[in-house]
């Protein structure tokens, strides 16, 4: 387990490194208060079936994460998914993770094709749909640019926080500001959400150019 997380943080520091928190030219990040745009895109998930934004709202919103299967920071931070789906059950809040890195899914390069996300949700038994985002589309449409990145919606599917998971990367144990579990409780308790938007700590999204 430590080097694994050896590793991880190795890779991580690579990744700020080489940019890959960068906004990529034309990315518009969706802002407090928007709607979620593109809720009736139906995308493939890993159970076989398509589901679109409106279908895996609950009673008092929606959680969408940017995931992926190899990205060092998700590997770091998805040990916590499992407590954040069960916080957004809890709160009757839907949870889905999106999968938007179409430049994986060809070729050589097959990390996050849809047969790598089955086998990667089952071996981290995760508790919510997991959706593959063909060409980036939703990712595109919130101005989504990292792995992982957080939008969190009300029922009405407007977005009241943005950002990272916590504050810290390295340690779940130590781990001082809960951005994203305080604001789940918040916003199914009609609580003020302070803050609403945190910086997304990832690597990129890799999206295909789209040609014209």
């Amino acid at each position: 387990m430590i080097v694994r997380t050896k590793i991880i943080l190795s890779l991580a520091t690579a990744a700020i490194l080489v940019g890959a928190l960068a906004l990529t030219p034309g990315d518009k990040l969706l802002t407090i208060g928007s709607t979620a745009p593109k809720p009736e895109l139906k995308m493939a998930d890993v159970s076989g079936t398509s589901f679109a934004l409106e279908d895996l709202k609950d009673e008092n919103g929606l959680l969408v994460v940017f995931s992926c299967n190899t990205c060092p920071f998700v590997l770091a931070w998805e040990g916590r998914y499992a407590k954040i789906a069960d916080a957004c059950t809890e709160e009757k809040i839907g949870m889905v993770a999106i999968n938007s890195n179409e430049a994986k899914r060809s070729g050589d390069k097959m990390d996050d094709s849809m047969e790598a996300m089955k086998k990667h949700a089952e071996e981290q038994g995760y508790k919510f749909n997991y959706l593959l985002d063909r060409n980036a589309e939703l990712a595109i449409a919130f101005g989504a640019t990292k792995t992982p990145q957080v939008f969190l919606f009300n029922k009405d599917l407007e977005l009241k926080y943005t950002g990272a998971i916590d504050d810290n990367l390295k340690d779940a144990s130590k781990v001082k500001n809960e951005y994203l579990a305080e604001a789940i409780h918040n916003l199914a308790n009609n609580k003020k959400i302070d803050p609403e938007t945190t910086a997304a700590l990832g690597c990129s999204i890799k999206k295909v150019s789209v040609k014209k």
